[in-house]
């Protein structure tokens, strides 16, 4: 490829709309342009690096034996009905009505679509187990796009799905994707990328880990604690929080006029936080009971773990329906209210920690001495707490560090969820109708690209790994008319094209250093300089974009010299 005739203008500016250092050089490289929220055109440099992204993820899928498909982006909504994702997700799935007024949507996971396809197809014990994946289009209504490629609404994805017999298999093969996941992460250039427990959310299914880029510009937070290996998603981490026992006291109701905040009773009765318990209203769990959920008040309530308590999405009560079951709000406790009308869910904070300040339910009035035990026996205790800096790890043996991360890939053991619900059956040896168990393997590929370009970079642009580099070598001509620059360059060019390296040649004459500036945006591993000083002596300049070394080469041995490089993977 020429730069002549490169479609992709590169610029020095920073956009003002870049919210990471990875979206400006997306877009001053000439890599993407934005269509509209969360909405990207790829141009030439940077669909080559989607390509080779998705080429170490094909080969990779094929190794485990994965079969390659293609399922629809619009499907229609009985699909989703079946599966009961239809009313269960909300705006994020993209509803619309097709010509003829039939219900569709434009799908952001396809659990419904492969289960469609598999049932027809699958039939026999003898066809199990497989898997299948695709690399397709998907859209989700994201409220909060931002990063580039890192959160948008629409987003390219390799997701897999595996079908099996028994729970055993599943566990089986889940760990071959692992496995295959750590080597995807590991050839296309990551070093710090960990596997931790996660939420399977909406995707359903017990057990799930994400693979998480650890970096500081990154949405996530992990509970991390390298002493004992333990990894874990901050919605889901576990861990051993520091109660606070003394001898019990008499439960005290104490005058606190206008003060409803817990930074505002403890500072008015002269106690720490950690000594304060707050209550949290929420509107309803699985059976429509209004739910109030109490912690420590020097804690956060984990509205994931929550979730999984109530089986319900933990949504904040209103003034109204607080008042209408009795409660008070900004003086909340469930002290004194009518267990028949609440759901009263205590997380374990409360249990370890003795005489602690509660609302009283009761405008401009706090109790002292709230012990959980005495003043509020035979309700259910779980741990629904965020976990913090200096927690201990759940064994004991160490102490967990938040760090903050980008997702790059997922995987869930889904168990029957979609199979059972949308009658994809099998005969077994008995000729019994029996329900596959599956498995999910998810991959962002676009967000792979800028998660690359956010840990492999300088403040003048990305330094490529070479397994995903949009070329490889990056050839530059000095002043190129200059006597004897352009037939060296131009010879270069063909030689190096016919070896199969894949070329970049700044074949402009543009002054050498918007040449460099070009270059270091386009963060080509191997750079090749002919110049006129150089030549004089039968050598060219060369350059690491990775590393900054350089130095010079014989011109005869420059082919050879790049294939070296290129086959190093350095």
């Amino acid at each position: 490829m020429r730069m002549s005739e490169l479609v992709g203008h590169r610029y020095k500016e920073r956009p003002a709309e870049a919210t990471l250092e990875s979206h400006a050089l997306l877009l001053r490289g000439g890599y993407a342009r934005q269509v509209a929220n969360g909405i990207y055109s790829l141009l030439p440099a940077g669909l080559r690096v989607i390509r080779k992204i998705e080429r170490i993820v094909r080969e990779e899928m094929d190794r485990i034996g994965g079969q390659e498909v293609l399922m629809p982006l619009a499907q229609p909504r009985e699909l989703w009905e079946e599966s009961g994702r239809y009313q269960s997700v909300g705006p994020e799935l993209a509803r619309f009505k097709d010509r003829a007024g039939h219900d569709m949507v434009l799908a952001m996971t396809h659990e419904e679509g492969v289960v469609h396809l598999c049932r027809n197809e699958i039939h026999s014990y003898a066809q199990l187990p497989f898997m299948v994946y695709q690399i397709q289009t998907k859209f989700r209504d994201e409220p909060r796009s931002r990063g580039g490629l890192i959160r948008v609404r629409e987003f390219t994805m390799k997701d897999g799905y595996s079908f099996h017999r028994t729970k055993e298999d599943l566990e089986s093969y889940y760990m071959e994707c692992f496995r295959a996941y750590e080597r995807i992460f590991q050839r296309a250039g990551f070093s710090n990328v960990v596997a931790v427990e996660a939420d399977s959310g909406m995707m359903g299914g017990k057990i799930s880990h994400e693979f998480i880029l650890l970096t500081e510009v990154g949405e996530d937070t992990i509970a991390t604690c390298t002493e004992t290996g333990y990894y874990a998603n901050r919605e889901v981490a576990t861990g051993i929080i520091q109660g606070y026992a003394e001898a019990e006291q008499a439960l005290e109701k104490v005058h606190t006029p206008n003060q409803k905040t817990i930074e505002e009773v403890a500072a008015f009765l002269g106690v720490q936080q950690h000594q304060t318990a707050k209550a949290v209203f929420y509107d309803s769990d699985e059976h429509g009971k209004p739910v109030i959920a109490v912690i420590r008040g020097d804690r956060e309530i984990c509205e994931p773990k929550l979730a999984k308590i109530i089986r319900a999405i933990p949504t904040p009560a209103n003034d109204a329906r607080i008042r209408g079951a009795g409660g008070v709000p900004g003086f909340a406790s469930p002290l004194g209210l009518d267990k028949s009308k609440w759901r009263i869910v205590v997380d374990s904070t409360v249990a370890t920690s003795n005489n602690l300040v509660t609302g009283a339910n009761e405008a401009d009035y706090h109790y002292k001495n709230f012990n959980l035990s005495r003043d509020l026996p035979g309700v259910e205790t779980h741990d629904i707490a965020m976990i913090a800096d200096g927690d201990r790890t759940p064994d004991d043996k160490g102490v967990i560090a938040l760090q903050r991360g980008i997702e790059v890939g997922n995987i869930f053991q889904l168990g029957t969820k979609y199979t059972e619900s949308m009658g994809m059956t099998y005969n077994d040896e008995a000729q019994q109708k029996c329900v596959p168990i599956m498995g999910c393997y998810g991959i962002g590929i676009g967000r792979m690209m800028s998660s690359i370009m956010e840990v492999h970079r300088d403040q003048y642009g990305p330094k490529w790994p070479m397994s995903v580099a949009p070329w490889q070598v990056h050839l530059n001509a000095l002043k190129l008319n200059t006597p004897g620059v352009k037939e060296a360059a131009e010879k270069l060019y063909a030689d190096l094209t016919a070896k199969g390296i894949e070329v970049l040649f700044d074949d402009r004459d543009e002054r050498p250093g918007v040449q460099f500036a070009d270059a270091d945006l386009l963060g080509i591993p191997v750079r090749l300089i002919v110049g006129e000083r150089n030549l004089k002596e039968g050598n060219i300049e060369w350059k690491r974009r990775d590393t900054g070394e350089s130095g010079v080469v014989s011109i005869d041995t420059a082919i050879d010299f790049a294939i070296a490089g290129i086959a190093s993977g350095k």
